[in-house]
């Protein structure tokens, strides 16, 4: 297959998924959810011209030579986001991470981000792995997908969550294996060498770092309990990321870790799940968000090849409940991510996880937390942020026309959300309408 017939088909592949509309769209009688204020706007009329929203009116608009689309009092919110997202490790199999290569994993990766756009999700923060090229053929228009903010490869220490070496390379005097050299994970150790590879990662255009400071659930080599990176190393990493007016993300689940990294000057703590009031108290104090995930040992557990992965999943999702209560009495900020990664069935219950918020949440707190609360953290990226043409996670004049038309009133009845292909009756991108089920 020639390079041309391959381009060729990824732009029919993204033109049957889209409807480009010529001229203003406007929707009527929709009531809107402005992903900011509890009420709804009823009875509002809204008007989309290019890739933005340029009117919302309880009063009558026209738009001359442009589309109506009638809502017929259907509640439109604004594009969903998540904030701990992996594109291209959400449908790759973890054996595919330890033997297989960048070719299949990209391949997985663009069905992929379709499917997340098809949810609903119009905006994702990329939290680790090589997904620039997945993010510059989706906002070129080649395929489907959300947009994102891309962490691009995570730095880890040697033993690290991130270090994904088999046993059999180690001891190496190279720490550049053939995920580091393919950008996809960076293992990195010492001040000068975690300042250079940090370096590196914005050279390639990440929004934002991101870290491990701490052990993991789906790497093998590191038990839960363990601090990573020494605090000269997380400092150093930090000022890099102050240099390029941007702010680093950690992967981390207990308290000594945690605090750690808060005192680096970390900003968001992500996963979080076993720490308790005096750290949250501590975040809260210095503005560092919890991106936590409302993942549990229930029926949507995910599933591990190694008995040692499990464990430590049943450990983490122990504190699942507490860090959400002890968050939300302590007036944490929180946001709203998944981390579904390494199974495509997981991955489909995006919308599903979003739903769980309500174990702890209101509807609205929670579809607040998924809109403008999740916009507010990705505005930390400063300059780096890849998107400023208008506002996300909101429905105001001058936002991105990032929306969907719910069947239904997801503020009354959060569920909603957990299926998207059978509530979700329009989902429209940066003004282009890829989902339309309705009958006008």
């Amino acid at each position: 297959m020639t390079a041309k017939f391959m381009a060729a088909a990824l732009l029919t592949l993204a033109a049957s998924a889209a409807s480009a509309q010529d001229g203003p769209i406007l929707f009527t009688n929709v009531n809107v959810f402005d992903g900011i204020n509890e009420q709804l706007i009823e009875n509002a009329n809204v008007v989309v011209t290019g890739n933005l929203i340029t009117e919302i009116s309880q009063d009558p608009l026209a738009v001359a030579g442009g589309t109506v689309i009638y809502g017929n009092g259907r509640t439109m919110i604004p594009g969903l986001s998540d904030v701990h997202w992996h594109m291209t490790m959400a449908e790759v199999p973890q054996a595919v991470i330890l033997t297989g290569d960048v070719y299949e994993v990209a391949a997985r990766a663009v069905p992929a981000a379709e499917r997340t756009l098809m949810r609903g999700f119009t905006t994702v923060r990329d939290i680790g792995g090589n997904a620039f090229a997945i993010k510059k053929l989706i906002d070129s228009g080649v395929i489907p997908g959300p947009r994102m903010l891309v962490a691009g490869p995570p730095i880890s220490q040697t033993g690290g969550h991130y270090d994904y070496r088999l046993p059999s390379a180690l001891p190496s005097d190279d720490p550049i294996d053939y995920w580091g050299r393919n950008s996809f994970f960076i293992v990195a150790d010492g001040v000068a060498e975690v300042q250079r590879r940090s370096r590196e990662v914005f050279r390639m255009g990440a929004s934002q770092l991101k870290i491990a400071a701490g052990g993991g659930v789906a790497s093998i080599f590191d038990p839960l309990d363990v601090r990573q990176y020494s605090m000269e190393e997380m400092k150093a990493i930090v000022d890099v990321a102050d240099s390029y007016n941007s702010y680093v993300a950690a992967h981390v689940f207990t308290d000594e870790a945690v605090q750690m990294a808060v005192e680096a000057g970390i900003k968001t703590i992500e996963h979080g799940m076993l720490i308790g009031r005096e750290t949250l108290e501590m975040m809260r104090d210095n503005d560092v968000w919890l991106s936590i995930q409302p993942i549990l040992d229930d029926e949507d557990a995910m599933v591990f090849p190694t008995e040692s992965s499990t464990e430590k999943f049943k450990m983490a999702t122990a504190g699942t409940e507490n860090a959400y209560k002890l968050a939300k009495e302590l007036g944490v900020k929180v946001a709203f991510g998944t981390d579904s990664l390494m199974d495509p069935v997981a991955s489909a219950k995006q919308g599903k996880l979003l739903s769980k918020l309500a174990r702890w949440f209101t509807p609205y707190e929670a579809l607040k937390m998924a809109t403008s609360d999740n916009a507010e953290l990705m505005e930390m990226a400063g300059p780096r942020h890849p998107y400023q043409e208008g506002p996300l996670g909101q429905l105001t004049v001058g936002a991105y026309a990032d929306l969907i038309l719910v069947d239904g009133n997801p503020l009354e009845n959060l569920d909603l959300v957990a299926d998207p292909e059978a509530n979700f009756d329009l989902i429209m991108k940066d003004g282009v309408i890829y989902k339309n089920t309705m009958e006008n």
